[in-house]
Formats: C-alpha cells, sequence, structure tokens
C-alpha cells in the first residue's frame, strides 16, 4: 500500500517534471561568459593591469637590494662564522634574523597594497560589467547569464557572450 503511494506520487512527479519542462524550454535563453578574459580583454581592464604591473616592478625593485644584503649577509655568516667568536657569531646571526623579519614585514605591507590596489582597480570595471550584461540580458531575452568559470561543467560555445559583453563594457567604460 506504503509501495503504491509512493510510485504513484513519484509518476506524478515525473509528469509534472516533463510537462512543466515541456512548457518552460522553449521561453529558456541561457549565455555563458568569462570573467576573468572579459576583464583581462577590455580596455579598462587592460589599463589596470598595466597599472598594476608597474607598481609590482617598482615594489620589487625596491626590495631587490634588501634581499641581496640579506644573501650577503648569510653567505659572510657561513664563510666566516668558523673564524668568529661565539659573540661575533651571535651578533651576526641576530642582524641576519632581524634584517629578515625587517624584509618579510615590507613584503607583507607591499602584498596588502598591491591586494588594495587591485580591488580598486577592479571595482569600477566590475560595476561597469554588471551594469552591462544585466542590460545585455534584459535587451537579448536571456533567462540567465552564468559565469563560464564557476561551476558550469559543459557548455555550447555557441552559448558564450563574452566577446560581445567586451565590447559592451568597453563602450559603457567610454562613456564614464
Amino acid at each position: 500500500m506504503a509501495s503504491q503511494r509512493n510510485l504513484l506520487a513519484g509518476l506524478i512527479f515525473v509528469f509534472a517534471f516533463f510537462t512543466a519542462n515541456s512548457c518552460f524550454s522553449a521561453d529558456l535563453k541561457i549565455g555563458i561568459m568569462n570573467v576573468q578574459k572579459i576583464i583581462i580583454e577590455c580596455d579598462a581592464g587592460k589599463a589596470a593591469k598595466g597599472r598594476f604591473d608597474t607598481k609590482m616592478k617598482q615594489l620589487q625593485s625596491s626590495f631587490k637590494g634588501e634581499e641581496e644584503a640579506l644573501k650577503a649577509l648569510q653567505a659572510e655568516i657561513k664563510k666566516k662564522s668558523s673564524a668568529w667568536s661565539e659573540e661575533k657569531k651571535a651578533e651576526k646571526v641576530r642582524e641576519f634574523q632581524k634584517n629578515g623579519r625587517e624584509l618579510q614585514a615590507k613584503t607583507e605591507d607591499a602584498r596588502f597594497e598591491m591586494k588594495k590596489l587591485q580591488d580598486k582597480e577592479l571595482e569600477p570595471i566590475l560595476k561597469a560589467l554588471e551594469e552591462v550584461v544585466n542590460k545585455f540580458g534584459k535587451d537579448n531575452g536571456y533567462t540567465a547569464i552564468m559565469d563560464g568559470k564557476n561551476g558550469v561543467v559543459y557548455f555550447d560555445p555557441s552559448v558564450d557572450v563574452s566577446d560581445i559583453i567586451v565590447k559592451k563594457l568597453n563602450a559603457a567604460l567610454a562613456k564614464k
């Protein structure tokens, strides 16, 4: 008796699913975009990447001298430690550790600064992208537009709207 009810309920569910599915499938229009590709290929994204890379090179060059001095001190300790007194050895090791901690702190500060710069550069692009995608989706009758890199396992390349979105994003950002 219970199994018959479960079977009947299951059949009703399957029938309802296929009926609803056939009703909605005609109106379903899904687009896939690659947000990362759009950001990299749009004009504002290219400009932001250029500024980001320039800042990164500046920071790396500012640390180069300190890194080389630290390596030289390490080599000196390794080479001369047998000739030094215990006090001199301990002093040089402390100096090496202190300089290493300072360099590590500066590196962490630089990493934080780069993250802030990245967020600052991406914020207006992402905001404009959201507006462009919403307008594009509404104007072209899409049911949904999804990011192909976040959760979509397969999609037909014909539904990828990334290139169209890049052009529309460039136009929208050029107006601002």
